[in-house]
């Protein structure tokens, strides 16, 4: 088995290319992907703590993490596509929704 220090590193690296993809970006939709790869970078370290610590206890805060990143992603879809049928676009600069 890999030691732990791998297991950090690679979460690491998902949660940086998660953050470059949130602040680098201007697609609404990528963004939101994005953010999905720092939810799942935050899982590899829980699991791989609740693994280095012998214990369950990561397991089972990623698996609420899950049931709350498919929420997030669900209603951020949702909100995406009614933005885009009103605007026609999804671009995060051009999203100033107080503006009439």
């Amino acid at each position: 088995m890999a030691p732990l220090e791998h297991y950090l590193i690679v979460s690491a690296l998902l949660f940086a290319i998660g953050v470059v993809g949130v602040v680098v970006r201007r697609n609404a939709i990528v963004v939101v992907m994005s953010i999905e790869i720092m939810l799942n970078a935050g899982n590899l370290a829980f699991v791989t703590f609740g693994r280095f610590l012998d214990s369950m206890d990561g397991q089972l805060i990623v698996f609420f993490v899950m049931g709350v990143a498919a929420a997030e992603a669900a209603i951020g879809l949702a909100i995406l596509i009614l933005i885009y049928r009103n605007r026609e676009s999804t671009d995060v600069d051009n999203l100033n929704l107080l503006k009439l």
